[in-house]
């Protein structure tokens, strides 16, 4: 064998041996990847009481992380206030207020989620699935999951309608947000 043909030897060597380390740096980080992953359905799990795997995975391909969780009892009530294609100053404040009573911190997370959602609406999408999520946790207020009630969404809804206001009260409610109401209404009475 002459000198190059043993270069050559080392050179492939060299390349399976560095082939092989980075499968093993991508195995382990896929390995980590799906640990971090099971981590966080365990504590959506944990948060919200639902136990359906689907559910679980939804909430997942919706965004939804253990530091955000805390935002979906309000997904209705941004419904309600993007019904008019639109979140008015006053509908923002009661939301805020909502979140800051319900734990939701300035600063955190879930805060930036919720501005972020004040500012661009969530898809349509996501409105109907957090509706038949939302009635999951809900559904089941025994389990000590679900710290809010239907009821408790279904008049925050109304607040947030009547936040903006007609004039002297008259005409508060539009039409697109009673439509709205009457749509999560309908998904949580339905448990």
């Amino acid at each position: 064998m002459s000198n190059n043909d043993h270069g050559i030897t080392d050179d492939i060597r060299k390349r399976e041996e560095e082939y092989f380390r980075r499968k093993d740096r991508e195995l382990i980080e896929k390995m980590r990847h799906a640990s971090d992953g099971a981590k966080a359905r365990k504590a959506l799990e944990d948060e919200t009481g639902i136990h359906d795997p689907a559910m679980l995975k939804e909430l997942d391909d919706l965004g939804f992380t253990p530091e955000t969780i805390a935002l979906l009892p309000l997904i209705p009530l941004l419904q309600v206030a993007w019904a008019e294609s639109g979140v008015s100053a006053a509908e923002r404040k009661a939301i805020l207020e909502l979140a800051r009573a319900r734990g939701i911190a300035d600063g955190s997370v879930a805060d930036h989620q919720l501005k972020t959602w004040l500012e661009q609406s969530p898809p349509a999408d996501t409105f109907r699935k957090a509706r038949r999520l939302i009635g999951a946790m809900v559904e089941h207020p025994e389990q000590g999951h679900a710290d809010i009630t239907a009821e408790d969404l279904l008049k925050y809804c109304e607040e947030i309608a009547h936040a903006s206001g007609g004039l002297f009260g008259i005409g508060s409610v539009s039409a697109e947000e009673q439509a709205a109401m009457q749509q999560i209404a309908a998904e949580l009475k339905r448990r």
